[in-house]
């Protein structure tokens, strides 16, 4: 079975398209769909941290898999030329599945 070739894919920014920082990703998962809200963590004071969101993004199981691949590959590529991205242990916790 030989694999079939890969089409050739223009990529088009809608007028809509915007760039932005985010360092707060939540992820809710049900049967049908994996939704990523995206934000800016801020610190008002010592004790207390607000989360802006700005941006939430619905895939389907397959589309959410397919990223999970590419930011595996992607991340080994980084750390292999700059060190290991190390983490906060507070900040890995599993959260709820909603």
């Amino acid at each position: 079975m030989s694999i079939p070739t890969q089409p050739n894919i223009k990529l088009v920014n809608t007028s809509n398209y915007r760039e932005n920082y985010a360092n707060s990703v939540q992820i809710r998962v049900n049967v049908w769909d994996f939704f990523l809200v995206f934000g800016t963590l801020l610190q008002q004071s010592e004790t207390q941290m607000e989360v802006q969101n700005f941006q939430g993004i619905y895939l389907s199981p397959q589309q959410a898999k397919a990223l999970l691949s590419v930011l595996q590959h992607n991340v080994a590529n980084y750390e292999s030329a700059f060190g290991e991205i190390k983490l906060d242990p507070r900040m890995t916790a599993p959260g709820p599945v909603h």
